[in-house]
């Protein structure tokens, strides 16, 4: 099984501590590391046998990771009437049946004639939003 090597920064941010303290403990000698090029790395089992507990790996369980985007569109030009239907198209597309996971907010700034519409959501759903969005941005009635 390989070693596992952690850099200063890690140690400090697992320890709630500021990276120049763990530097420092490192060139006292209270904390046991080897130096690769330029950088400090601490095994586990020195990184343990410092903080006198046994670190916790993390588990992965890859089937319950979620990806997700978050866009933001920005629509210039662009009049009441028609920040009206490409609103109407994207609110509509997000009752579709099997969409997924997909949320979409749509502000128009009267002032500016700017559309912006915050979509976030699983990757597909997202993509074919944005795709609609792009179809519905080239059409002009």
């Amino acid at each position: 099984m390989p070693q596992e090597l952690y850099s200063v920064e890690q140690v400090a941010n697992r320890l709630g501590l500021h990276v120049r303290t763990i530097r420092n403990y490192v060139r006292d000698g209270r904390l046991k590391a080897v130096r690769i090029g330029k950088q400090y790395r601490i095994s586990r089992e020195d990184l343990e046998a410092f903080t006198g507990t046994p670190t916790a790996l993390v588990e992965v369980d890859e089937s319950t990771r979620h990806v997700e985007a978050s866009s933001i569109v920005h629509i210039d030009a662009v009049t009441r009437a028609e920040a009206d239907r490409i609103s109407t198209h994207v609110v509509g597309s997000l009752n579709q049946p099997g969409v997924g996971r997909l949320r979409a907010e749509t502000i128009y700034d009267e002032d500016r004639a700017v559309l912006k519409l915050i979509i976030v959501g699983d990757l597909a759903p997202t993509a074919e939003l944005l795709r609609l969005v792009n179809l519905l941005t080239d059409q002009r009635p």
